[in-house]
C-alpha cells in the first residue's frame, strides 16, 4: 500500500528496490517498537493461557503465575510502583517533541507515518525523536538502578 501510494507515479524499473527499503524499514519499525513496548509495558496477550474454551480472564491467569501481581508480597507490589513513578517522571521530563513522538509510537502503537501526521513533520523527525527519548529514558532511569 505505500510502495502504491507514494511512489505509483515512478518508473516501474525503480519499484522493485523501492519495495525492498519500505519493506525493510517497516519490519525495523516493528521490531524497535516491539522491542521498546516490551521493555517497559506488559503485552495481555503474553498473558493468554492455551485454553480452546476461549474463555479467557487476565485476573485468573495473573494469580496463577508466580510472581504476578495477584501473588506478589506487599515490598514487591511498592517497589514496581515506585518503578513505575520514576519512569512516569522521567517521561514528563522529556523534551516536548521527544515525549509526543514516545507516547505516540510506543504508547498509542502509532505506526511512524501516523505519528508524523500527527506532529506535523517528517517520518525522520519521528524516528530521531524517538530514538533520542530512548535513549534519555534508559540513561536516566539505569542512572537511578533501573534496568529494563
Amino acid at each position: 500500500m505505500k510502495l502504491a501510494h507514494s511512489y505509483g507515479d515512478k518508473p516501474a524499473s525503480e519499484l522493485p528496490m523501492l519495495f525492498q527499503r519500505i519493506l525493510s524499514n517497516t519490519t525495523l519499525d516493528w521490531f524497535r517498537r516491539r522491542k521498546t513496548r516490551n521493555a517497559i509495558f506488559s503485552n495481555m496477550s503474553d498473558f493468554e493461557s492455551a485454553g480452546d474454551d476461549g474463555d479467557f480472564d487476565i485476573l485468573e491467569t495473573l494469580e496463577a503465575q508466580t510472581g504476578s501481581e495477584g501473588t506478589e508480597s506487599a515490598q514487591d507490589a511498592t517497589e514496581r510502583a515506585q518503578i513505575l513513578r520514576e519512569i512516569e517522571e522521567e517521561v514528563k521530563q522529556l523534551p516536548g517533541r521527544q515525549r509526543e513522538a514516545f507516547l505516540m509510537r510506543y504508547w498509542e502503537e502509532m505506526d511512524v507515518a501516523e505519528t508524523a501526521a500527527a506532529m506535523g513533520c517528517s517520518e525522520g523527525s519521528v524516528k530521531t525523536h524517538c530514538s533520542r527519548a530512548v535513549l534519555a529514558l534508559s540513561k536516566a532511569l539505569g542512572a537511578k538502578g533501573i534496568k529494563l
